[in-house]
C-alpha cells in the first residue's frame, strides 16, 4: 500500500460517523431545491428553487471570471456553490422579510461546518462571500446578481411591470464592471431568442407527401 492510500484511508477513519454525515449533507443539499426563492411571492409573478438559482450562479460565476481574467475561476465557482447553503436550514428570506426578521445563517453554517471533514474550508468560503472583499467574492456576488437580473428580464418580457422597478435597484447592486456589462446585455436581449430567433426552421411542418 503506498503512502497516499495511506493517508487517504487514514483521514476515511477520522471522518466523524464514518460517511454518515456525508449522507447527511447530501440529503440537506437535496432541501435547497424545495426551498423557493421567496421574492417572487411580492413580485407577483415567477418562481424559482434556492438550488436553481445556486446552479445559474455558478455558471455565471464561472463566465465573470473567465471574461475579468481572473485566475482562480474554480474559487470564484465554489462562492459560488456554497453562498447559500445555510438556507437550507434558514430558508430564503426576501428583503422585506429581513427588515423585520433576524436569521442566523453564520450559526447554521457554523453547524454544518462541525459535522464534516471539510467544514472548515466551506464555512471559510461562506464567510469570503459574506464579507465581499476579495475580487473573487465580487465576480461571485455580481454572478448572484446577475441570475436575478435574468429572471426578472424573463418576467419583463412576459409582462411583469414591476419587474423594471426591481432591475434598477439590482443593477446598483453590481460591484464590477463585467458585470455592469454583462447587465446592460441582458437588458437588451430578448429572454426567448436564444432558441427563437433565426430557427424558423425548427417550427416549419414539413410536408409529407
Amino acid at each position: 500500500m503506498d503512502a497516499t492510500s495511506s493517508g487517504d484511508q487514514s483521514k476515511e477513519r477520522q471522518t466523524p460517523n464514518g460517511h454518515k454525515n456525508i449522507a447527511n449533507f447530501f440529503f440537506e443539499l437535496g432541501m435547497l431545491k424545495k426551498t423557493p426563492r421567496s421574492g417572487f411571492q411580492f413580485l407577483g409573478s415567477g418562481r424559482q428553487s434556492v438550488a436553481a438559482h445556486s446552479f445559474r450562479v455558478a455558471m455565471i460565476g464561472y463566465t465573470l471570471s473567465h471574461l475579468a481574467e481572473y485566475p482562480d475561476c474554480f474559487r470564484v465557482v465554489c462562492l459560488c456553490l456554497f453562498h447559500d447553503v445555510p438556507e437550507a436550514r434558514t430558508g430564503d428570506l426576501n428583503y422585506v422579510n429581513k427588515h423585520y426578521v433576524q436569521v442566523d445563517e453564520k450559526g447554521a453554517m457554523q453547524d454544518l461546518a462541525r459535522s464534516l471533514p471539510f467544514g472548515a474550508d466551506i464555512e471559510a468560503l461562506w464567510e469570503e462571500y459574506r464579507q465581499g472583499e476579495s475580487t473573487a467574492a465580487k465576480l461571485a456576488h455580481d454572478a448572484d446578481q446577475l441570475d436575478l437580473i435574468l429572471e426578472l428580464k424573463e418576467q419583463q418580457d412576459l409582462g411583469n411591470s414591476y419587474a423594471a422597478r426591481w432591475i434598477h435597484f439590482a443593477l446598483k447592486r453590481l460591484q464590477t464592471q463585467i458585470g455592469r456589462d454583462l447587465a446592460a446585455q441582458i437588458l437588451e436581449t430578448d429572454s426567448s431568442s436564444w432558441w427563437f430567433e433565426g430557427n424558423d426552421h425548427w417550427w416549419e411542418r414539413h410536408h409529407v407527401p
